[in-house]
C-alpha cells in the first residue's frame, strides 16, 4: 500500500498508523493554537504521522441556529498559521465546488463530507487542486461503492486521495461501524476510520446530534486491529460547551493516553504480518 501522497501520510520506521486530528471546527485562533499544540506534543513523542483537522466552516447543520463558523477566510488563515507555526499539514472539509480553489490556497488535503461524496462536481473541484482528497464514505453506502469515488479523483489525474469511514445508519438515529469494510476500501485507496464520527446520534428530536464518547477507545481498538492505515480523532479540551459536535468528542486531557494505547497495539498487530 503506497501511503507517500504527502510525507506526513505514510507509515513510519515503526510502522505506525497516520492520525488526522482536531477540533470539529474553528472556533476561534486561541482554541485552534492550543489544541494543535497539544496534539503535536503527543504525536512527536510517540512517533505518529500527524495532520491537523479543523472545519473552517460548517454546512451541514440541524438547525438554522447552530454553529457554521466564524467565516471562512478567518477560519482558513487560522489552519495555515497553525501549519506554519507546527510544520504540521492541515485538512478541511468543503461542501460547493467552488470552496476548492479557495481552501487548496490554505491546506494541504481537502475533505469532502460523507453527505456529499457523491456530488461530482465537488470531488472533481477537490481533484483538480492536486491536493489530496479525503473522501468520506456515505453513510449510506456500500464500502465497494467507495472505488466509484476514488476513480473520479484518479480520473482527474489526481493519485492523491484517501477513504475516511465513518460509519453506516443503522435505523434513524444511530452509526455502526462494519469492519469488513475496511479492507475492502483498502483495495482503492490508503483507508482512514473516523472513531468520533462513527459514535454519532444523528437526528435527535432536539436537533443537536447526540454521541457514545465512552466507545472511543473501543472502535480505535478495533479499527487498529484490522489494520486501517489512518485514525480520524476529533478532540476539544471542553467538549461540553464546543460549538459543534461536543458530544463525540474526545477530551483533550485522554488523547495521550489513547495514542499511547492505540501505538502499543499496533505494535502487536504489526508482529503477525510478519
Amino acid at each position: 500500500m503506497d501511503l507517500n501522497l504527502i510525507p506526513q501520510i505514510k507509515h513510519t520506521n515503526s510502522g505506525n498508523f497516520f492520525l488526522l486530528a482536531g477540533p470539529c471546527a474553528i472556533e476561534g485562533e486561541e482554541m485552534a493554537m492550543r489544541i494543535a499544540e497539544h496534539l503535536v506534543k503527543v504525536t512527536d513523542k510517540l512517533q505518529i504521522p500527524f495532520i491537523f483537522k479543523g472545519s473552517f466552516k460548517k454546512a451541514n447543520r440541524s438547525r438554522i441556529d447552530s454553529f457554521t463558523g466564524i467565516g471562512d477566510e478567518k477560519a482558513l488563515k487560522i489552519l495555515r498559521k497553525v501549519s506554519e507555526t507546527f510544520k504540521v499539514p492541515t485538512v478541511t472539509d468543503i461542501h460547493e465546488a467552488q470552496d476548492a480553489a479557495m481552501a487548496a490556497v490554505y491546506v494541504d488535503v481537502l475533505q469532502i463530507p460523507a453527505f456529499l461524496v457523491r456530488q461530482t462536481d465537488l470531488v472533481i473541484a477537490a481533484a483538480k487542486t492536486g491536493k489530496v482528497v479525503n473522501l468520506k464514505k456515505g453513510q449510506f453506502m456500500s464500502p465497494g461503492a467507495m472505488k466509484h469515488s476514488v476513480q473520479k479523483v484518479l480520473d482527474c489525474g489526481n493519485s492523491q486521495v484517501t477513504i475516511t469511514d465513518r460509519g453506516t445508519m443503522f435505523g434513524y438515529q444511530d452509526m455502526i461501524v462494519d469492519f469488513r469494510g475496511i479492507p475492502e476500501m483498502q483495495q482503492f485507496a490508503p483507508t482512514i476510520l473516523d472513531v468520533t464520527h462513527s459514535l454519532q446520534q444523528p437526528n435527535q428530536e432536539s436537533g443537536v446530534t447526540g454521541g457514545k464518547p465512552a466507545l472511543i477507545e473501543t472502535i480505535a481498538r478495533a479499527g487498529i486491529a484490522v489494520g486501517v492505515d489512518g485514525i480520524f480523532i476529533e478532540t476539544h479540551f471542553d467538549p461540553a460547551n464546543a460549538k459543534s459536535d461536543g458530544a463525540n468528542m474526545l477530551h483533550l486531557d485522554h488523547f495521550e493516553k489513547l495514542m499511547t494505547n492505540l501505538v502499543a497495539l499496533r505494535k502487536v498487530v504489526n508482529t503477525f504480518k510478519k
